[in-house]
């Protein structure tokens, strides 16, 4: 299947099952995930949104490394507005934990989108 394609949908299927856990186990879908995560509603949409694009990108070689390299950004993007707006402009809650989870997820997403090669093409 090839890594960009299998990481992009493992972390599709992790995004897609913590952005509906948050809706789950916090009540209201406002407060703490697990004890170590502020989420609210949206920003449980926005995880469930991150997950299906990954999971979608998961589809194609080309798709995965789209998706891997885009979502990247994007996380790599949210970790550091946690270190600048913790609250996400009253939006989302970007600080504490969220940091760490976005720069190391947006860091792996990333490092697999560039390093991505075509397993079928390197075998004919």
């Amino acid at each position: 299947m090839g890594l960009a394609r299998t990481v992009a949908a493992v972390f599709g299927a992790v995004y897609l099952l913590v952005g509906i856990l948050g809706f789950v186990l916090v009540s209201g879908g406002e407060g703490d995930l697990l004890g170590l995560f502020p989420v609210n509603a949206l920003h449980n949409i926005v995880h469930v949104l991150l997950g299906a694009i990954l999971l979608y990108g998961s589809m194609s070689f080309a798709a995965a490394v789209q998706t891997t390299r885009g979502v990247g950004i994007v996380l790599i993007i949210l970790g550091i507005l946690g270190f600048i707006a913790p609250d996400g402009f009253g939006l989302v809650p970007l600080g504490g934990n969220d940091i760490w989870l976005h720069l190391a997820t947006g860091a792996i997403l990333l490092a697999t989108g560039f390093m991505a090669t075509d397993d079928a093409a390197a075998t004919v």
